[in-house]
């Protein structure tokens, strides 16, 4: 990991963001951002975001996960940033 990534945000996003792209539209917004992680749906019908990189790009994804541009619908999204693990490549889908 480069010393860039110094912040890690971990998004949960609640709503109707399962079958409908929204994984694939976030790991697109995210390689575009030049952020490492992935986005992994959860059992529940959530999709658990994690993103490293500089603050600014993270939180310009959170404001991605938040906006009116992402597949199906988003009712919430609770967030927690932290200091970066190092410890993801590349953006995939889980």
């Amino acid at each position: 990991m480069s010393d860039v990534a110094d912040t890690r945000l971990s998004a949960f996003v609640l709503g109707h963001v399962q079958g409908v792209g929204f994984r694939w539209a976030t790991r697109s917004r995210a390689l575009a951002l030049g952020l490492v992680g992935y986005a992994q749906n959860l059992v529940d019908g959530r999709v658990h975001v994690v993103a490293e990189g500089p603050r600014a790009k993270t939180e310009e994804l959170l404001d991605y996960l938040r906006g009116p541009d992402t597949p199906g619908r988003v009712d919430t999204v609770v967030e927690r940033f932290e200091a970066a693990r190092g410890d993801l490549r590349g953006f995939v889908e889980r």
